[in-house]
């Protein structure tokens, strides 16, 4: 097996990089990444220390691909994965850049080589505008789903892929839903064996975690090193709750997409930690505090976010019954696995996630 990873140095590419090193020894695996956001350079050394081997290159580049051998196989994992970004000055041409022209450069590159595609989208394609409209139920650390709504596709194991997308769902979820459709007219004019998650929250050690993407290391990571976090919005009591998957997990996912892609033909999933693994931000705080014995100072802010969700359930029930997948790892032990790697590796994160 030949493989391509865009983004191969991000939190994401790296991990599966090296993990199909671990199951697959024989394998041929090529991180494609420009090394432009901050720790990727830690994760370049995990990568080629696994046996894969690293293609300085930009996916904006199409003349980059040419650097690359032909593969079996592209894991599209590159991506501006901020639901912030293009609403700062100067940020908008590189996201429109990466997400949109960058997948359509790795197609380019797919469909010379005849290589299956397999597509990390994310369930920021579902529109925020009427997921706000969601009828919720409050406890006092958490918001949940009730089970009587008013859009198809929704109840309280979240979103399912029949929820309609007519919306507004932030530039970020508009470059990565028209990569989805321009991916399945070059699978159905160009025969190229494709498939699309649409994930939610992934996280799980080497994710260098930020404010606006990343924020289960960055809650850990603030609680590691004792500093300062807030509630931001609704009410400001930490009630927004999200489901997360341990890449690991998708990993597993991945692994047997790859063995079945010919079953698939282009099939959209859903992809997340789903109901089970689901959190909010007051249940990580009780947990971050747990694990590290640290207990630090918790701001509070009413204002909601534009953009901002109270709360996101990945439904993962189609791709459940489809494959027989399902997350095994807990949000609990995915919090001690990142606590672990802070502890062994404090030297080099600290001054990128402190």
């Amino acid at each position: 097996m030949k493989l391509l990873i865009t983004g191969g140095c991000g939190f994401v590419g790296s991990n599966l990089a090296v993990l199909f090193k671990q199951y697959y020894a024989e394998a041929e695996v090529f991180c494609l990444d420009n090394l432009s956001r901050r720790g990727s350079e830690v994760n370049l050394r995990k990568v080629l220390a696994a046996g894969a081997t690293f293609i300085h290159g930009d996916v904006r580049n199409r003349t980059d691909f040419d650097r690359v051998p032909k593969v079996d196989i592209v894991i599209d994992a590159a991506a501006e994965p901020s639901v912030l970004a293009g609403t700062v000055p100067g940020e908008l041409e590189n996201l429109m850049d990466t997400n949109l022209n960058g997948t359509i450069n790795t197609l380019y590159f797919a469909k010379k080589h005849d290589a299956a595609f397999i597509f990390l989208s994310t369930s920021r394609v579902y529109p925020y505008d009427t997921l706000a409209e969601a009828q919720l139920v409050a406890s006092p650390k958490r918001f949940n789903l009730s089970d009587s709504q008013s859009h198809a596709g929704l109840s309280s194991r979240g979103v399912a892929e029949d929820y309609p997308l007519v919306g507004l769902r932030s530039l970020y979820g508009a470059t990565k839903l028209s990569s989805e459709y321009i991916i399945q007219e070059f699978a159905h004019n160009f025969g190229i064996p494709a498939v699309i998650n649409r994930c939610g929250v992934l996280s799980g050690p080497y994710q260098m975690g930020k404010i606006d993407q990343g924020v289960i290391v960055l809650w850990m990571a603030k609680h590691f090193w004792k500093g300062r976090l807030g509630y931001i919005g609704y009410g400001g009591l930490g009630q927004q709750a999200r489901d997360v998957l341990h890449v690991r997990d998708l990993f597993r996912l991945v692994q047997w997409q790859i063995a079945n892609l010919g079953i698939q033909k282009g099939q959209i999933f859903n992809v997340g930690g789903g109901l089970a693994n689901t959190i909010s931000l007051a249940e990580l705080t009780d947990l971050c505090s747990q694990i590290t014995g640290n207990t630090i100072e918790m701001g509070s802010s009413l204002e909601n976010r534009p953009g901002d969700l109270p709360i996101y359930i990945t439904d993962n029930t189609k791709i459940t019954e489809f494959s027989g997948w399902q997350p095994e790892i807990s949000v609990p032990q995915l919090l001690s696995e990142v606590h672990d790697w802070f502890i062994a590796d404090e030297a080099s994160l600290k001054p990128i996630l402190a």
